[in-house]
């Protein structure tokens, strides 16, 4: 099986964790030996890599192609509009990805099928790619791309375009999966294929007293991952230790909510219990998910939040906000608890609710290890037979 990945959500050596569930995915696919992938992974024209500019200068130290794990990968530039450009972005992306598809296939590259992740604007892109081109579209919805931007009225229409167009369509959680129909998917051309996880990278430490140790650790301790942006919902989990006072809080991830969020932490004279740690390598996360007693993920919208998979892996349950995806994953005490409503109040309760019966850490790793790759790996490639065996015998014309 051949494939043409597309995204814009793809790792690169100037942001390593830039859509990483993505890359983690294509791995195991690629691992089973039945298919091959030609990375295209767009990423924003900018100027400057002055740091001062944040996701911007990353996206100029992108390099134009690289190799990780194996796989190579063409970072090619495309026009965008900060902030002003979001009804024109698949067309921008869409015009500048023509020649890269046209020069791969001048060279001899050969595709069965674009394999799209992100439904606007790279799925509407590759739509169109995929029509340019001859190729059919497996389109992955994966959160805000199907629970937000369809409000929009031009974003909508084209998504709307996008699902009709495409030949299968996959979806991370029922959730989106009910987005999708909404939106005016049928019901089968929608399949669900949840993200996994690495089992053998998240694992619980063999020593947790020594992972507690270097990290200064001597009481109850929160773990939040995520990007710091107002979505990720840390400034709800600072605001929540106002409750908690015998816990500390160890927030990972980079963003431009730092600032505000360092200075909340002033305001509320939580220095010494909170701590921003920034971006990590996501290698190294696994130590500090197993030096936690409980991480918290406090987010207004979520497709299928690795970071709960990742932690219950290591014996780290989860306190997580009733939103999409999440009761999908947190279905047992084992696993964690979902809180409602999502606000300082609710996360302080969830959080006493969890420790008030806290589950086994042996538990909690055990009901994660279900939820490999390897089912999704199985599901894709029979799905994606499927769209290129009913093409393949369809009549001519």
């Amino acid at each position: 099986m051949r494939l043409l990945t597309f995204s814009t959500l793809f790792p690169h050596a100037a942001r390593p964790n830039h859509g990483i569930f993505v890359e983690n995915r294509l791995r195991h696919l690629l691992a089973s030996g039945q298919a091959s992938s030609t990375v295209l992974a767009p990423v924003p024209w900018f100027p400057s890599g002055w740091k001062g500019f944040g996701d911007w200068a990353l996206n100029a130290a992108a390099p134009a192609a690289e190799e990780r794990h194996g796989i190579a990968i063409r970072h090619p530039r495309f026009p965008v509009i900060p902030k002003l450009g979001m009804a024109g972005a698949p067309w921008l992306l869409y015009r500048a990805m023509v020649p890269q598809v046209a020069r791969l296939l001048a060279s001899g590259h050969r595709f069965d099928l674009i394999d799209a992740h992100y439904v606007y604007p790279d799925g509407v892109a590759a739509t169109w790619l995929g029509r340019r081109f001859g190729l059919p579209v497996v389109m992955t919805a994966r959160g805000t791309d199907v629970n937000l931007i369809p409000r929009y009225r031009q974003p909508r229409r084209l998504i709307e375009a996008a699902i009709r167009d495409a030949s299968a369509l996959i979806a991370v959680s029922a959730a989106l999966k009910a987005a999708l129909v909404e939106l005016g998917a049928p019901d089968d051309k929608v399949t669900v294929l949840r993200n996994g996880v690495e089992t053998d990278l998240f694992r619980p430490p063999e020593d947790r007293a020594a992972a507690r140790a270097v990290l200064g650790l001597t009481g109850p301790t929160l773990i939040s991952v995520g990007a710091l942006i107002e979505r990720k919902g840390h400034h709800r989990t600072i605001e929540a230790m106002r409750r908690l006072p015998d816990f500390a809080l160890m927030i990972v991830g980079e963003g431009p909510e730092r600032v505000r969020l360092a200075g909340l932490i002033a305001k509320l004279g939580l220095g010494g219990r909170v701590r921003l740690l920034g971006s990590r390598p996501h290698r190294t996360l696994a130590a500090l998910y197993g030096a936690a007693d409980a991480s918290v993920l406090a987010s207004s919208r979520e497709g299928w939040a690795n970071v709960l998979l990742e932690s219950m892996a290591c014996g780290t349950p989860v306190v997580a906000a009733d939103i999409w995806g999440n009761p999908e994953v947190v279905r047992a005490p084992a696993a964690g608890v979902i809180y409602q409503p999502n606000t300082p109040d609710g996360i302080a309760e969830g959080v006493g609710r969890l420790f008030a019966a806290l589950p086994e850490r042996a538990a909690t790793r055990a009901y994660a290890e279900p939820f490999s790759w390897d089912e999704t790996t199985a599901g894709q490639l029979a799905l994606f037979r499927r769209v290129v065996g009913g093409l393949r015998s369809a009549p001519v014309g």
